[in-house]
Order: structure tokens, then C-alpha cells, then sequence
């Protein structure tokens, strides 16, 4: 029923985590398949997809492009996007479940943001993005994003952005649907705080947060990726 995709690029050290929480779902029938979009790693990324029986696409260059080539070779009627260093925490299939039979072909859903860090640093970007989701409701793809094919191909994709490729694609579902064609499940993606290493850049903080606010006053993300 559902298709997995996750992007990678030298994922080695967090992806089999990430996996893991998707194999009591697939044993349910409830994960169709999984799709690694990989931007041409060199570690063991592919390696380890391959020994757990994902399929592999290759794509590139920006993470946009990558979650659209992902999509395109997923065979599940819904999509969900994970990132390879997020990890689902037990009980997210029952509830991605009862999304789905209630008509969630008509919005999209994520998770709640975390981080496997036990420091104050770790709550404080946590209560940021609870924050950012409550004012905003522009979850990023850390959170995961669980939405209907036919939406998704309906609605034009991910663009080919390495920045805020994620924000774009839950502003049109917003612009199409509303703030309530975006629902926030209650169980968390777990994100490794060691993210850095799984070989995409990641902006700081601040320049995050600017990125952000320039967005959400009209910006194009094409625009800020230019200014990247």
C-alpha cells in the first residue's frame, strides 16, 4: 500500500536504522516497497539497500531530485518521504493506517520532529520546530511526508532544489487544501543529530531560519537556492 523513498548520499552509518522500522509494516503488507534514490554514494549505502532488498535509483544532483525519481519508480499508491538518517518510532503504521481509511487521499501527513540527543540543545531545536509547525505549519522532511501518488503527481512533485525543496512541496499542499490538508500524526521521527554525516550540506540554523522567513513572505525557493 505504501512505497518508501528515501534519498541517500553516503548514508552508511544511519541508514540500517532507518530500515529497520519499516520491516514489521512490510511484514504487514502495509510497506509495498522501498526506494533508495541515491545521489551517487561511495560508501556502503547501496550495499546495505541492497541486502534488504530495496530498489535502487540513481539520480542527482539536488535532494528535490532525488524524491522525485524516487516517486516515480515507487509502485504503491502512497508515497512516504523519509530522509536516511529519520527513523519512525514503533506504532507509526497504525496510525499511518487510520489516515489513510480516513480519507487521506485528500491531504498529506508527517510525523512529530526528534532527536536521538539528550542534550538541551537537542529540546531546544525540538520546541523550535513544534513552534515553526503551530505558526506556520510548514513541517521540513525530517518529519517525514505521507501523501496519495495521485496527489503528489498532481500537485508537480518535488522541484529539482537542494533548499527548502521539502517547505515547497507542503506550501502547495496548503494552497491546495488548506491548513487542514496537512495532518500531524502523533508518533515521532526520530532524526540521528549526527545527520551532517549522511553527506548532504545542511544550512546553519540562522541562515535556516532566514531562508524560512523569506519563504513564507513570498520568496521562490528557486530564488534562495541561487543564494545558497
Amino acid at each position: 500500500m505504501i512505497s518508501v523513498v528515501i534519498p541517500t548520499l553516503n548514508a552508511e552509518r544511519a541508514l540500517s536504522r532507518t530500515l529497520s522500522c519499516l520491516i514489521e509494516p512490510a511484514m504487514r503488507g502495509l510497506v509495498r516497497d522501498v526506494v533508495i534514490a541515491d545521489g551517487g554514494s561511495t560508501d556502503m549505502t547501496l550495499e546495505i539497500a541492497e541486502d534488504a532488498g530495496c530498489e535502487i535509483v540513481r539520480a542527482g544532483p539536488t535532494r528535490g531530485d532525488l524524491l522525485d525519481a524516487g516517486a516515480r519508480a515507487a509502485r504503491g499508491p502512497w508515497l512516504l518521504f523519509l530522509h536516511a538518517e529519520t527513523a519512525l518510532e514503533p506504532g507509526w503504521d497504525a496510525e499511518a493506517y487510520q489516515f489513510l481509511r480516513a480519507g487521506g487521499d485528500r491531504r498529506a501527513a508527517t510525523f512529530r520532529f526528534a532527536l536521538d540527543d539528550k542534550r538541551w540543545a537537542a529540546r531546544r531545536a525540538e520546541f523550535v520546530s513544534r513552534l515553526r509547525n503551530r505558526l506556520l505549519a510548514l513541517p521540513y522532511g525530517d518529519q517525514g511526508l505521507l501523501i496519495s501518488k495521485t496527489q503528489y503527481e498532481r500537485l508537480g512533485g518535488y522541484k529539482p532544489l537542494d533548499v527548502l525543496e521539502d517547505i515547497d512541496l507542503v506550501a502547495r499542499v496548503k494552497r491546495r487544501f488548506g491548513r487542514a490538508g496537512l495532518t500531524r500524526l502523533a508518533a515521532r521521527a526520530v532524526t540521528s543529530a549526527a545527520r551532517d554525516r549522511t553527506g548532504f550540506s545542511r544550512l546553519s540554523p540562522l541562515k535556516n531560519a532566514a531562508r524560512l522567513t523569506l519563504f513564507s513572505l513570498g520568496v521562490r525557493a528557486e530564488k534562495l537556492q541561487r543564494t545558497r
